[in-house]
């Protein structure tokens, strides 16, 4: 019972949601459609920053394992050395 009498004095926020809805009733069908399929395409789209992040994961990963597979080497490679200068 509370409710409706809460109801009857709308904030203005609650007013000017309304207005914009009656603007948007106002529009045909193929805008409506248009905006949403806008909007949707907005969200589901690659940022730059995800690409950045994914190319910079891919980079530190081929860098460690070169530096991995680098630093053996040159480990093997000392040793060989050091067995032929005795």
């Amino acid at each position: 019972m509370g409710r409706k009498d809460a109801s009857t004095s709308r904030t203005p926020v609650d007013q000017y949601r309304k207005q914009i809805g009656k603007q948007d009733y106002k529009k045909t069908r193929p805008m409506l459609r248009a905006t949403r399929l806008k909007a949707e395409a907005k969200k589901t789209a690659l940022g730059v920053k995800e690409v950045a992040l994914v190319l910079a994961a891919i980079l530190v990963f081929l860098l460690a394992f070169y530096a991995f597979f680098y630093l053996n080497v040159s480990n093997e490679v000392d040793l060989d050395l050091n067995a032929d200068e005795n």
